[in-house]
């Protein structure tokens, strides 16, 4: 299985349907009403995590996912039906990105975890909502609210209790799946494990941890050299650590102190991270050279484990000391500083311009106002009207008669093009 930790993707929210202009016309009602109904609302995107998941490779083949649109209103007071929200499954572990604004948005730490990424648009109001003693029979309706556009970065943080650490060929895949479920690849050259493998392993009570077997590292991982950069990360999530050394190598104790210094470099927070160590591959080594091995490890401090991962030697002593540690010592809280994501519910934020571009006519722009025209029949000297201080209400007429507008000058609003005169006409 290939291991992919980063992702983008695009994903839009569903339009809000359109409200619509419609009239009672039963046989025997006089003076039929409005009755045009409302817009359904567009389909929401969230993201949920998901324990099954290990891997955001999926979103290398499908990157980009889209809400449905609300339905328009009908006639008869009938509602448009409104669109089904729309979940994307992440692996629990998952921090989520603006990439527009830089800040991240959720860390979804826990199983079924939920964060809205992107509000469907409101539906519009059909013309039964304008109806007043003064105005009963209401020519305009309201345009859906637009769905939201994002791009996103998912980066995954494994979630493990225990993480395996050591030199390539230490042995961290053999022992992992000699002590869980898990079946990694195991071969004898450098970067064996190209991937985080994880394996659940069973406590005496009946319950389970997870252990994470992380590629192998070389000095200079810190700095980007081997794979150690791109997984180092994984790590900062462990309660502690299982430091797995290579009793057969030249100097294991020089290697234990590398992939130290390498924690240290990354993270001062990783470099204290309670250690449990193991020397593997006693089956290959004699008693005399276990005892050294033992005696230059105390001199350093560490009381090391002697085990086998082959033959199962001592394998049974070191899982208890890990079932205590995993039951005493707390997960490390998060340093991930999450922003509140105001543009997931930001369908209409308002903003519009305006520009001069002939002597004598000007453009406005904007997503709200161009909504509002395209439900706005120009033949209708009340729609008009209404559209006129609608335009008034958000500023555009005060940036008009700034830039100089005339009587008889023309404004070009989305299919709209009205005609300019002095205040006395919008009042």
């Amino acid at each position: 299985m290939q291991f992919i930790d980063k992702a983008k993707i695009k994903i839009s929210s569903g339009k809000g349907g359109n409200g619509v202009v419609a009239w009672r016309r039963e046989k025997f009602v006089d003076k039929g009403g409005p009755a045009g109904g409302d817009g359904g609302k567009g389909g929401s995107v969230y993201l949920i995590a998901d324990e099954g998941l290990s891997t955001l490779l999926d979103f290398t083949y499908r990157s980009i996912f889209k809400a449905d649109n609300g339905e328009n209103g009908f006639k008869k007071s009938m509602h448009g039906k409104s669109a089904k929200d729309l979940y994307i499954k992440v692996p629990t572990g998952t921090i989520v990105k603006d990439l527009k604004t830089g800040n991240i948005i959720a860390d979804l730490t826990e199983h079924n975890q939920t964060v809205l990424v992107a509000q469907g648009g409101r539906g519009g109001r059909g013309n039964t909502h304008f109806c007043t003693p003064q105005n009963r029979a209401p020519q305009y309706c309201e345009p859906g609210e637009p769905g939201i556009e994002r791009e996103l970065q998912l980066e995954l943080k494994l979630l493990a209790d225990v993480g395996l650490l050591g030199f390539p060929n230490a042995g961290k895949s053999t022992f992992i799946s000699r002590v869980s479920a898990a079946k990694p690849k195991i071969a004898d050259y450098p970067f064996t494990t190209i991937v985080p493998n994880l394996g659940v392993v069973r406590k005496s009570d009946g319950d389970g941890y997870v252990i994470a077997d992380i590629p192998g590292l070389i000095e200079g991982a810190s700095e980007g050299i081997g794979l150690g950069h791109d997984f180092l990360r994984h790590v900062e999530r462990c309660r502690f650590l299982l430091h797995i050394v290579d009793g057969t190598e030249e100097n294991p104790i020089q290697n234990y102190k590398i992939i130290n210094e390498e924690l240290k470099k990354y993270s001062e927070k990783l470099s204290k991270l309670y250690q449990i160590v193991a020397i593997n591959k006693i089956d290959a080594i004699n008693e005399e050279r276990q005892n050294e091995l033992v005696k230059e490890f105390e001199n350093l401090g560490v009381k090391p484990f002697l085990i086998s991962a082959v033959t199962g030697e001592n394998l049974q002593q070191i899982k208890n000391e890990i079932e205590l540690k995993v039951n005493t010592i707390e997960k490390p809280e998060s340093e991930v500083t999450v922003t509140e994501d105001t543009e997931a519910t930001n369908n209409d934020d308002g903003f519009w311009d305006v520009q001069k571009i002939k002597k004598d006519t000007y453009l406005v722009t904007g997503g709200r106002i161009i909504r509002i025209s395209q439900v706005t029949d120009s033949r209708s000297t009340e729609q008009i009207i209404r559209f006129q201080n609608i335009m008034i209400g958000m500023g555009i007429m005060d940036e008009l008669k700034r830039l100089g507008i005339q009587n008889g000058d023309t404004i070009i609003v989305g299919k709209l093009e009205l005609e300019y005169w002095d205040d006395e006409v919008y009042k």
